[in-house]
């Protein structure tokens, strides 16, 4: 049989299908079949070498609802075939769905899906039976070289035959009585939800565990066609949108995630949106978490509310997360749990309440995170607007420039952080005079800014795409907004000068 050998590193660099935050992500034009293959097998051979795959004939494989995806899952499962293994196929469910499923089972799984960028790009996203990878283990695969038999594909670099079998609906049904079996029965009795359903992959569990759960759910906004929700640049149709329905249907609040379902969207009984590091609070505070992990641009009053013994900061993204769970958790006895600006919520140990135990899903997850915050609103006799409230009153606000180049961006970054203390001051101050002086900097992940107001300016290179990402904090919502607002202005002029 004919074969080619292909080194992950310069395939990274040919395709223009990287690494991100999160797996690997790329153009769907540039994901080819062979492309996908090669990512697959190499994931494959690295868990091989380490060990953690010697024990399983088994790989489980979900997708999330874009129209590239059966495609990119067949050359998956293609993969597994030829390395010797069964693909097991969860078909279309969220990506903490098939992360459970691999733990409950200690197998690999692997989720294709784009999450929330656009239907023209995709991705693929790999856990090891431990759970999501890490960066060691990127740097693993990346160093791979493998094997692909090129008599499996005709022109375009299509796989020939259908290598996925018929739907394993095991991993859905383990992922919504996660939530059936830990809360107690018909506690959302009498809640009016709404649930936006766009094209998330999480729509049908969803509202399978809600109105398990006795909640009255009404579905909105339900569409065959896939739609970028960003949860953490939320667009203006759907903030009009979640007020108009609220303003409608009297909802307590209304709920959605987006494409993949790990990211949550929330919103009070008014229909305004949560962001999503004051869900996590909430979340966390319901949870009984003692240790909370979260990123570097995740709002302040976490550490303001006091409500956790242990706050720890990390570079953004969900593999930084899970690594500093980790290493609170070891030998400890804590709680610990973790979130990021997005939404995500993430669980490192069992947590138990009412004598159930919810089992610990260390990758982020949606759906625990509307569902804590009914049940503490519930629990405390507030809406969830006055359960907001409740906490120290810092709000934030994100948006990005998009078509900006990393390189740019970084270029950005570096001057602003030249030179000493002084120096630096002097440079950001000259172009965000509109702020302050700036009193500290962090670069543990871009570059974030705490002036003297205590306004704080967070700028980061995407990870998933050619973004430029820019988070503010103040004292209002206004505030944070009209910060974003100027902040990104100088940005775009900065760029010009640049």
């Amino acid at each position: 049989m004919a074969a080619i050998k292909i080194d992950i590193n310069d395939l990274m660099d040919r395709s223009g299908v990287n690494f991100g935050t999160s797996g690997v992500r790329g153009l769907v034009a540039d994901m080819t079949d062979e492309v996908c293959f090669a990512y697959v097998t190499a994931f494959l051979q690295y868990l091989q070498q380490q060990k953690l795959i010697a024990k399983t004939t088994k790989i489980g494989i979900a997708g999330d609802l874009r129209s590239s995806t059966p495609r990119i899952m067949n050359a998956a499962a293609a993969a597994c075939l030829n390395m010797g293994f069964e693909p097991i196929n969860a078909g279309n469910i969220p990506s903490p769905a098939i992360a459970l499923y691999g733990l409950k089972h200690s197998i690999p799984s692997i989720m294709v899906t784009g999450s929330h960028i656009p239907d023209d790009r995709n991705g693929i996203k790999f856990n090891t039976p431990l759970g999501e990878i890490l960066k060691p283990d990127e740097e693993g695969i990346r160093a791979q070289q493998v094997t692909v038999p090129k008599d499996l594909f005709l022109n375009a670099n299509l796989i020939q035959t259908d290598c996925l079998a018929a739907v394993d609906t095991n991993a859905e049904t383990n992922y919504v009585q996660r939530f059936i079996d830990f809360l107690p029965p018909n506690c959302l009795q009498g809640q009016q939800l709404g649930l936006y359903e766009h094209s998330s992959v999480s729509r049908d569990c969803l509202k399978s565990i809600l109105q398990k759960l006795g909640a009255n759910v009404t579905s909105l906004a339900r569409t065959d066609t896939f739609m970028p929700v960003d949860t953490e640049a939320i667009r203006p149709e759907d903030i009009t949108l979640a007020k108009q329905w609220s303003e409608q249907y009297k909802f307590d609040c209304i709920i959605s995630t987006d494409g993949d379902g790990d990211r949550p969207l929330v919103s009070d009984e008014k229909g305004n949106w949560l962001r999503g590091d004051v869900a996590g609070i909430l979340c966390a505070k319901y949870l009984g978490a003692e240790s909370v992990i979260t990123p570097v641009s995740s709002n302040s009053a976490v550490e303001k509310s006091g409500y956790f013994t242990e706050v720890i900061r990390t570079k953004i993204g969900s593999p930084y997360v899970i690594e500093a769970m980790q290493a609170a958790a070891a030998g400890s006895g804590k709680h610990v749990v973790g979130y990021e600006a997005n939404g995500g919520f993430l669980q490192q140990t069992p947590l138990k309440q009412n004598d159930n135990i919810l089992s610990p899903l260390p990758t982020r997850d949606a759906v625990i995170v509307p569902l804590a915050i009914i049940l503490l609103a519930k629990q405390e006799q507030l809406t969830i607007a006055e359960l907001l409230m409740t906490l120290p009153q810092r709000y934030t606000h994100s948006d990005r420039i998009k078509e900006f180049s990393t390189l740019l961006s970084q270029k950005i970054i570096s001057k602003l952080t030249k030179g000493d203390m002084d120096e630096q001051n002097v440079t950001i101050q000259s172009y965000f005079n509109m702020v302050g002086e700036p009193k500290s900097i962090n670069t543990t992940d871009g570059l974030r800014i705490t002036f003297k107001n205590n306004d704080i300016v967070h700028l980061r290179p995407s990870g998933n795409a050619p973004e430029l990402r820019c988070y503010t904090e103040s004292d209002s919502q206004q505030q944070a907004e009209e910060l974003n607002i100027k902040a990104i202005d100088v940005l775009r002029n900065f760029s010009k000068l640049s």
